[in-house]
């Protein structure tokens, strides 16, 4: 059975302190917990004080962007071989706050993917619709469009862990959950889109996400849904209470 994945993304929030308090509180309150996999996407400026926290623990370090060439005059970016370096095993790409507000396209997040792989890094792969999308009913156009142009020419067959977060644009940080029935569905077409462009038994085995104001009282209600494999967490992740009873989720 695959164990579901609780990921906190904490954005630019934490400074290296405020980061290890934040990881030291979060490995005491989930003692014991091994049915499900923690991951902690901290700044880029606290990945090794975090890393060196989490060494012999069970919860992974992931990374909330890289960059899509290997190495040279890139100026303000981080490689793929930097973020394995510091221990790094899961990484962000295409979140929507890069497509929307740093205008990355398809193109780049395809390039992302390629060069994570490369390294081993395990992808967190986000996809989503605008509201204007959803009151326009193109929901899954725009989901199947950016899997469609984001795994473009790349072989998921070689296992290492690829995950997708389903994060609709118009829950993120506003309050405003898609309903869970709602979220189920489009999880339902995701892991078919999977099924025809690879095969049933990857996309049965594929994690696909929820992420979009995921918070303690929402969560178990999430969590019920059969094709939900966990949840991309933002604002509830800066707090320890907050982010471990999501990690606890019945």
């Amino acid at each position: 059975m695959k164990p579901p994945i609780i990921a906190g993304n904490w954005k630019m929030n934490k400074g290296v302190k405020e980061a290890e308090d934040l990881t030291s509180g979060i490995l005491e309150m989930v003692k014991g917990i091994d049915d499900r996999e923690v991951v902690l996407c901290p700044p880029f400026t606290a990945l090794y004080r975090v890393s060196e926290l989490l060494k012999a623990k069970t919860i992974k370090l992931g990374a909330q962007d890289l960059f899509y060439e290997e190495n040279g005059a890139w100026t303000g970016e981080i490689s793929a071989s930097m973020l394995t370096d510091l221990g790094c095993k899961y990484v962000i790409i295409g979140h929507s706050e890069r497509r929307q507000i740093l205008k990355e396209d398809d193109i780049i997040i395809n390039k992302k993917i390629k060069q994570a792989l490369k390294y081993s890094l395990s992808p967190i792969f986000c996809v989503g619709e605008t509201e204007k999308e959803r009151k326009e009913g193109r929901e899954k156009e725009i989901v199947e469009r950016q899997i469609r142009l984001g795994l473009k020419e790349i072989d998921l067959t070689f296992r290492i862990p690829f995950v997708i977060a389903y994060e609709p644009v118009w829950a993120i940080g506003t309050g405003n959950t898609c309903k869970e029935e709602e979220a189920e569905k489009m999880h339902i077409f995701i892991r078919g889109l999977i099924s025809k462009l690879y095969t049933n038994d990857l996309a049965e085995e594929m994690r696909i996400l929820y992420g979009g104001s995921v918070k303690p009282d929402n969560i178990d209600a999430i969590m019920k849904m059969p094709n939900i494999d966990g949840c991309l967490v933002g604002g509830a992740s800066l707090n320890i209470e907050s982010f471990c009873r999501i990690v606890e989720f019945s």
